[in-house]
């Protein structure tokens, strides 16, 4: 009698266990496709870049189909709150903030912010040298946070933007005198294209953990902890079989976006 209680209590939890845990199908991935080598869009306006293949890739280590949903930077939390899709995949960095609203994922990159200025300002990069200057940021990003948190009080002014490119053109149209962004992504969405050539990176990397949190990673809603721990394997995967790799040296050969 014994025995088969225990084998009664084992069949019970399994199956609770199994109508638990979701069988994901299909996956919808948020993404700000303004975002260039990250997340952008091709030509004829498919969506690509590094964080879009990594997230193809997670998805067909979980089997499921990506689903892709264009949503603004700053209603990005808002949007997965709201269920409007299921995850993140757009250079979102774990921070304290955030982790109060929503869940993530273990770390797929980690890289750096810089401040970029016309070559002709004269800056060493310091908040007090860039007194009285206009500098344009991506809205509810943590370079936002960190020109509110250390440059604003030096000074500056500081306007946020719905996208980066945007902060490009106004760059461009010399209604500002600069911008904090991510270095890869204004290496090659601006540093490196005509409107950017008289413009250049001042003052040191900036990476401090209260801006700009301890790695990107996929963002999620709390409590889905099944999608969760399908993702985390899922990254260790593609970390594991070479796919992250393979990923990285297409969109950002030569750098290293594991062990910044």
């Amino acid at each position: 009698m014994f025995k088969k209680s225990l084998l009664l209590g084992a069949m019970v939890m399994a199956a609770s266990f199994s109508v638990s845990a979701k069988d994901w199908k299909e996956i919808r991935v948020a993404i700000d496709p303004t975002y260039k080598p990250f997340t952008y869009k091709t030509p004829d306006g498919k969506p690509t870049g590094f964080d879009v293949k990594i997230a193809e890739a997670l998805c067909a280590k979980i089997k499921a189909k990506c689903v892709f949903v264009e949503q603004q930077w700053d209603a990005m939390i808002p949007g997965l709150m709201a269920k409007k899709y299921d995850t993140i995949v757009s250079s979102m960095s774990i921070t304290e903030d955030r982790l109060r609203q929503v869940d993530f994922s273990s770390k797929y990159y980690k890289t750096s912010s810089k401040i970029v200025v016309h070559k002709d300002i004269k800056t060493d990069g310091s908040p007090a040298s860039l007194k009285g200057k206009k500098i344009g940021v991506l809205k509810g990003s943590t370079q936002e946070k960190y020109a509110k948190g250390e440059l604003t009080p030096a000074g500056v002014s500081v306007v946020g933007y719905d996208a980066q490119d945007q902060v490009y053109l106004d760059i461009k149209a010399g209604r500002l005198d600069g911008t904090v962004a991510d270095v890869i992504e204004v290496e090659g969405g601006f540093l490196s294209t005509p409107d950017g050539k008289n413009h250049v990176f001042v003052g040191p990397q900036l990476s401090m953990k209260k801006y700009f949190g301890e790695g990107v990673g996929v963002a999620l809603r709390k409590g889905n902890n099944d999608l969760k721990a399908a993702l985390n394997k899922a990254i260790g995967d593609i970390r594991a079989d070479g796919t992250w790799k393979k990923i990285s040296e297409e969109f950002v050969p030569g750098v290293d976006l594991w062990g910044q």
